[in-house]
């Protein structure tokens, strides 16, 4: 834990991050719940958005995750500047994207129980963690050594080159199956011979080896548009049409690939890359024009202290007991109100706890930097 010092920051960022957040805080659940107790053809559709899709195709659930990634990649352009600003040297500053990554890495293996009873053999070494911390500090050291046009030709490598491995190399333990399968996929097949420990499913793992690659491009894609915020010679009202622009190219794009190349978030497909990132940036491109281009902040605070301590929450709700807490706190409240709302208050409790506990280190200035 580290002590921060106040700086100036989008808070736009800090806001969306939080939002983002929210639905892994018990967001999702809430509005479960909601569908529970008042059940009709909205609330069932936006409960169906709070699970992933089971294979090819997309819901809510399955942007969550990179957009988080997005996010990380828009900051990093501010604080490449900062730091270069402050005088840190090019090589204490690549040593510290890489001690990001492996400090990522290693937080994967401790949510995922490392030490819990040290079974090396089948301990799932992929996370979400880890994923989040090799392609941002790859897409990071993409940025720092190239120039726009070179970061765009590697990133459409990147997306590109996976679909040709996709679609034209096999699994060859594949059995016959589709290419976009996970038996019949040599994506699950590096995963099933070459991914340590244990494959969070049997023929292939959501955070693989493989899939790296074009998680790599969602970053590249945030720090893209970080740097397009950064520039001083566009107004905010330009900032913004063009990123509205830059959405809705990547999502036709995106979209019309797919006739192809299925949307697929546990293989990270190319298409999933670029509809989700039309998503990532017209929901920060709306953000960052409320709050940073209007100046209507006073809302955000709710979202701001999940955003400015993400890491905290996603590991902590997975070392300490949020619901034991709730319960004890909230249980004779919630018995109070009809059964079939239970579970929403249930759900609601559960936030409130969360978010008290961040807001207790928000006052505090605390915050978990990795």
């Amino acid at each position: 834990m580290t002590t921060e010092n106040k700086n100036t920051r989008l808070q736009s960022l800090d806001a969306l991050r939080g939002f983002d957040m929210l639905f892994i805080m018990g967001g999702a659940g809430l509005l479960v719940a909601l569908a529970q107790w008042f059940p009709c053809a909205l609330t069932e559709a936006i409960a169906r958005q709070m699970e992933h899709v089971e294979w090819h195709g997309l819901a809510h659930h399955d942007t969550i995750f990179p957009l988080f990634l997005f996010i990380a990649g828009i900051s990093f352009p501010f604080s490449l500047e900062k730091q270069r600003l402050n005088g840190r040297s090019e090589g204490a500053i690549h040593a510290k994207v890489i001690r990001r990554g492996i400090v990522l890495f290693v937080l994967g293996l401790l949510y995922n129980g490392l030490l819990s009873n040290f079974d090396f053999v089948n301990l799932r070494y992929a996370s979400v963690l880890a994923r989040i911390g090799f392609a941002w500090m790859f897409a990071a050291l993409i940025f720092m050594h190239t120039n726009w046009r070179s970061r765009a030709a590697i990133t459409t490598a990147l997306l590109v080159g996976y679909y040709l491995v996709v679609r034209f190399i096999p699994a060859p333990d594949g059995m016959g199956e589709d290419v976009f399968s996970a038996q019949g996929s040599f994506v699950g097949y590096v995963d099933r011979i070459l991914l340590p420990g244990r494959v969070l499913y049997e023929n292939i793992d959501p955070e693989g080896i493989l899939s790296i690659f074009p998680s790599i491009g969602t970053a590249l894609l945030g720090m893209f548009t970080g740097e397009w915020v950064k520039r001083t010679d566009l107004t905010p009202g330009r900032k913004v049409w063009g990123m509205v622009l830059a959405g809705v190219i990547m999502l036709a794009v995106g979209l019309l690939w797919s006739l192809d190349f299925p949307i697929n978030k546990k293989m990270w497909t190319s298409t999933f890359v670029l509809v989700v990132g039309a998503y990532s940036i017209l929901m920060f491109a709306l953000f960052y024009y409320i709050i940073d281009v209007l100046g209507w902040r006073r809302w955000t605070l709710f979202f701001t202290v999940i955003g400015m301590n993400s890491i905290t929450i996603y590991l902590g709700q997975r070392f300490i007991n949020f619901s034991y807490t709730a319960d004890k706190l909230f249980s004779g409240l919630v018995h109070l109100m009809p059964e079939s709302s239970q579970g929403f208050f249930s759900s609601l409790a559960y936030i409130a706890v969360c978010w008290l506990f961040l807001y207790f280190l928000y006052r505090k200035r605390v915050f978990l930097k990795v």
